[in-house]
């Protein structure tokens, strides 16, 4: 079967989109210039619409969670540690090692770390929630400006009235 690709601008660079009618392979966000113009010109395919919608109302704010059919390639651990980060809720972070005791192994945290910087379905599965231990925004692919803005999407600061 052959992959589909397509790309979508998001507040934080610009999302590509892989993936088949079994499912979203990976979506990655790339710098706006590792892209041209030319990407953006082409229908998206029929297999992809889904996920760019989804995308779309997840930065509108309209969705905290996506209902997609996944493909990722990995490991069975790989695999094993990116359902669980589906777990961690909208607007909540867990840190590594608790997400090592989540998946019963507390010595596993650095294969953990490792395989949540492995994870090819950015935003879809929620790597960008789990943070380090003290609490700082540690190990993100995408650089730790885009975890952080993706933590803020999620749960910004609510201006409390003076009066």
């Amino acid at each position: 079967m052959k992959l589909e690709t397509t790309y979508y601008k998001t507040p934080i660079g610009t999302a590509k989109i892989v993936g088949d009618s079994n499912g979203i392979q990976s979506v990655s966000v790339l710098d706006n210039g590792e892209i041209s113009e030319d990407n953006f010109k082409e229908e998206t395919p029929s297999c992809l619409k889904d996920c760019v919608l989804q995308l779309k109302e997840y930065f509108n704010g309209e969705r905290a969670s996506f209902n997609l059919t996944v493909n990722p390639k990995g490991t069975t651990f790989q695999k094993k540690v990116w359902k669980a980060l589906l777990e961690i809720p909208y607007g909540k972070t867990r840190s590594y090692l608790e997400q090592s005791k989540a998946l019963g192994d507390v010595k596993a945290i650095r294969a953990v770390a490792s395989a949540n910087g492995k994870n090819p379905l950015w935003i879809v599965i929620p790597c960008h929630r789990v943070i380090g231990s003290d609490g700082s925004l540690t190990g993100y692919a995408g650089g730790i400006w885009r975890k952080k803005w993706l933590l803020a999407h999620e749960n910004p600061v609510k201006q409390q009235s003076l009066f």
